[in-house]
């Protein structure tokens, strides 16, 4: 009997335990949504979702959107709680930096929500293009005394990949502890034999949750570390948008022009970047690092107040999220934001539509040219309500724009690797620097009206006009905006 005669036997008999398993898959999957989803437009997405398409809906949500806190994410809250009581207890002595009214108000806010305390007495240096930011990490890499400590959400085993390689095999020989953690999806291609090199050399090498077995430890396929941190002996700090490759370079061959923003942070807040690295090393490999040689007395050698927020899936409340929140809310004159993806959530988007009703200059800078078609169909869904409010979006065009940045009035700005959507807000490990400095808005303000010189605005009345289709595709995206 071949398999067509068995099948054609046996058909109804299949079909019914199907059926069953199915309606059983389907109930214990949304027993867990009900469970574990807080917000009701992600609930409501999910559980259509599994109900409506068989079989590949439990999968996708399963993959996907099961974003359980399980025991390893516990440790590091715990972990990560430790080290934010030691770091706030040696910034207990530094002195409170005079700020305006409301950004004093929302510095306080921002601490209670566990960015770190507001501290002055930090240089701030601003970069704009990958060889300019490259060229000055190299340089702090090969100054390094007692530590080189890298994180990366996407490090190529390219020429660009290369090149830090060397740089920190050559001073790991010299005796200079090296620690490189990456992202395991984020870096998928990063060769073993490009990390022996580094290992063979005395470095320590180590991925963030590991893909070894997605179908059984199902959390690491979506909560992903997306932070890009370098921390040099203790005193020097490197973050933002920039990861490491020949493509930031503008030697991708789609998008050419590559637009980051990126920043060099020397100072007392370079004490809180540490901690966040050694929160994630210690979460990946189990090594404490909370030796106070890490943790060098800084004196103050500039005079921007900064705090650092870190957000995660580790965390009740998203720092990150609500800082920003908080941000627009307390705007009297302008938010601009840069950002490549924009999938906000309710509250956000109504944030921004408020402020723009209220007679706020709010504006948007995204891509013209996507990396992304998902997130950017599902962007233009939600830009319908921006443009009604009244919120000025802008399509850079002369390459990619990849920043991730948000300026408040003339004193506030956040740089980073969180983009303006949800995966960067709920789900994945994200850092930014949260500044209070006139000198540095007016540097970001500066390279921001530069690129809007470089993009074309949208035009409401002409976006209101897309097809049919277009509009079909944007809603269908959208509905995946919970992991967008």
């Amino acid at each position: 009997m071949n398999i067509t005669i068995l099948l054609a036997a046996g058909w109804q008999e299949w079909t019914g335990w199907l059926t069953l398993l199915n309606f059983l898959l389907i109930g214990f999957s949304l027993l867990s949504i009900l469970a574990i989803k807080k917000e009701s437009i992600s609930a409501s997405a999910w559980c259509m979702t599994v109900i409506f398409i068989p079989f590949l809906g439990v999968f996708l949500y399963w993959m996907f959107g099961y974003q359980s806190v399980q025991r390893p994410l516990e440790r590091k809250r715990r972990h990560a709680e430790s080290y934010r009581q030691r770091s706030n207890t040696l910034m207990e002595a530094a002195a409170t930096p005079e700020i305006e009214g409301i950004w004093q108000d929302l510095t306080q806010l921002a601490t209670k929500l566990g960015a770190s305390p507001l501290n002055t007495g930090n240089k701030i240096d601003l970069y704009h293009d990958g060889d300019s930011t490259f060229e000055s990490m190299l340089q702090a890499i090969r100054a390094a005394k007692h530590h080189i400590h890298m994180e990366f959400f996407i490090f190529r085993a390219d020429e660009s990949g290369q090149r830090f390689i060397d740089a920190m095999v050559e001073r790991a020989r010299a005796g200079v502890q090296v620690r490189f953690l990456y992202d395991a999806v984020g870096s998928w291609g990063l060769h073993r034999n490009l990390l022996k090199r580094l290992t063979d050399a005395g470095g320590k090498v180590s991925p963030f949750l590991t893909l070894l077995n997605p179908l059984r430890r199902r959390v690491q396929i979506n909560l992903r570390n997306h932070r890009k941190i370098l921390i040099v002996d203790g005193r020097v700090g490197f973050t933002g948008g920039f990861n490491i490759g020949d493509e930031y370079l503008g030697k991708h061959p789609f998008f050419g022009h590559w637009r980051d923003t990126f920043l060099r942070l020397e100072g007392p807040a370079a004490r809180f970047m540490q901690r966040v690295f050694i929160e994630d090393w210690h979460f990946a490999t189990d090594e404490d690092l909370s030796d106070s040689t890490y943790f060098p007395k800084i004196e103050a050698i500039g005079s921007v107040p900064v705090q650092i927020a870190a957000s995660g899936p580790d965390q009740e409340l998203k720092t990150i999220r609500e800082t920003y929140f908080a941000a627009i809310m307390r705007a009297s004159d302008r938010v601009w934001i840069a950002s490549p993806y924009f999938v906000p959530d309710t509250g956000l988007l109504d944030a921004l539509c408020l402020a723009a009703r209220s007679g706020r200059d709010v504006r948007l800078l995204c891509p013209f040219r996507p990396d992304k078609w998902l997130p950017f169909l599902a962007a233009r869904f939600y830009w319908n309500d921006a443009l009604a409010a009244g919120v000025k979006i802008y399509q850079y065009t002369k390459g990619f724009i990849h920043s991730k940045i948000l300026i408040a009035d003339n004193c506030w700005a956040s740089v980073g690797s969180a983009n303006f959507d949800n995966r960067s807000l709920f789900l994945n490990f994200e850092m930014t620097c949260l500044m209070q400095s006139r000198e540095v808005v007016s540097e970001l303000e500066k390279a921001y009206l530069n690129d809007l010189s470089q993009s074309i605005r949208v035009n409401p009345e002409e976006f209101a006009k897309r097809g049919f289709v277009s509009r079909l595709s944007e809603n269908a995206c959208r509905l995946m905006s919970p992991v967008l």
